[in-house]
């Protein structure tokens, strides 16, 4: 589908088109107002983690410009703005007394939100697990299912006359996978040890959060957020295809089966492991009816056979062993994934809503005296909600597309290198200037 065919009126009046941020990536403020310290605070502080030793003390500076950016996202006409709530801001201990500053702060940005027209969709969790509750485990630990439903109640008792549409989570197969499998993000554990027992207790938080959200804001719309690659075999030789079906398990179905009552995916034999942290009355605890489905994806991967790769047994063949256009993270331009995600997801259940909660891009960006002109940023963005429009068409039930990122920020252990916004940030001085691919969808959207 030609881009030039792209018209907002071909989607219908009730999709939901918008923008998605991390209160990490983008508040800085680190210890602002009686914040306490989270994981990723910890992680950045060490040595050799971040690429260029960079941190996100300051970042975006959200939490001090949130009106100037909420202007911003108004003057491009976007309607929907999703954003998360930082734990350690709400309860700086993780758990224990609630930091009123913080719930203030919450409000006023939400305050703002809709005193300019523009609907807030929250994110209960995205990624900044308390340090303090990661001394005692973390997501390793049981007690995480009370620490986070906790969390979850605060929010909904406080947010929850204001905000109709919730996300649990944000891709719990990142967090857990980076986080406790391989270590690369925080809080930079490694091994099945770690990583068996987060997923489980990240199953159980999620459902455990969202049957609160239910029966405190009955008219909620709630939903979670997972990742996706679209997955291919680099062959049809059956070694390649069971490479790439154990990865389509691991990076695709191992959170959205289970929530849908379907088990954990059983073609990895390493994830049987995780019956071991299973007790009487998980099996019910770990299923919820969410009113919509977040998916959030990027790329494609190409997967072959690997003996060298335990558990999974397949390696990833990089875009740029097969010269493919790639962008900054070294990830595929590939539109039709998004396609295939969408289809693939809506098989589970055709009639529940699913939502394009983040899809964008990194490229090099250059800040010229006439702005930024990002022409491949604009042809990523136009080409992938083309293919949106494909799916929908073909009948899949998709509502919504929400873009990463509004502004250029803290991109976890990448630093400020790739540059996702729509928005381009001189970090030196906060400087903001509206990139063309953002004048592009303000257009879009008018």
């Amino acid at each position: 589908m030609e881009h030039t065919e792209l018209n907002k009126k071909l989607f219908g009046d009730d999709f939901a088109w918008g923008v998605s941020t991390a209160a990490f990536q983008t508040e800085g403020a680190c210890d602002a107002d009686g914040k306490g310290r989270s994981i990723w605070d910890e992680f950045t502080s060490r040595k050799g983690k971040i690429k260029n030793g960079e941190n996100a003390l300051i970042a975006c500076a959200f939490y001090h410009n949130y009106r100037q950016d909420i202007d911003l996202i108004k003057q491009m006409n976007i309607p929907n703005f999703r954003f998360s709530i930082s734990w350690t801001r709400v309860l700086p201990d993780g758990d224990g007394a609630i930091n009123q500053q913080g719930i203030d702060h919450y409000h006023r940005v939400i305050d703002y939100c809709l005193e300019q027209g523009i609907e807030p969709w929250l994110t209960i969790y995205h990624w900044d697990l308390p340090q303090k509750l990661e001394a005692q485990g973390g997501w390793t630990n049981r007690k995480v299912i009370d620490w986070f439903t906790n969390f979850t109640v605060i929010c909904a008792q406080n947010f929850g006359d204001k905000v109709k549409h919730w996300m649990v989570m944000n891709e719990p197969g990142v967090f857990t996978g980076a986080g406790y499998f391989l270590g690369v993000h925080a809080p930079g554990r490694t091994g099945l040890r770690n990583f068996l027992p987060a997923i489980h207790y990240t199953v159980l938080s999620m459902v455990s959060g969202a049957k609160k959200l239910r029966e405190l804001l009955p008219g909620a719309v709630i939903g979670t957020t997972f990742s996706c690659s679209h997955i291919e075999p680099y062959s049809q030789k059956t070694k390649d295809i069971g490479a790439a079906v154990r990865v389509d398990a691991l990076l695709n179905r191992l959170f959205i089966e289970p929530i849908l009552g379907l088990g954990y995916p059983t073609e990895v034999s390493a994830l049987n492991g995780i019956s071991k942290y299973k007790q009487p009355g998980d099996e019910a605890n770990m299923v919820f009816d969410f009113d919509f489905i977040g998916i959030q994806n990027y790329t494609r991967e190409i997967v072959r056979f690997s003996l060298f790769t335990p558990y999974v047994y397949a390696r990833q063949v990089k875009a740029a062993e097969r010269n493919v256009p790639t962008t900054l993270m070294g990830w595929e331009v590939h539109p039709p994934a998004i396609y295939e995600m969408l289809k693939k997801f809506s098989t589970y259940n055709p009639a529940k809503p699913v939502y394009i909660t983040e899809n964008g891009v990194a490229f090099e960006d250059e800040l010229t005296d006439e702005g930024v002109n990002d022409i491949h940023r604009t042809e990523y963005l136009q080409t992938h909600i083309g293919q949106v429009l494909r799916a929908k068409q073909e009948g899949v039930n998709v509502k919504g597309y929400f873009i990463w990122t509004l502004t250029d920020n803290f991109e976890w252990a990448e630093g400020y290198h790739p540059r996702f916004g729509l928005i381009y940030i001189d970090f030196a001085t906060q400087r903001r200037v509206i990139k063309n691919s953002g004048k592009w969808y303000g257009e879009f959207l008018k």
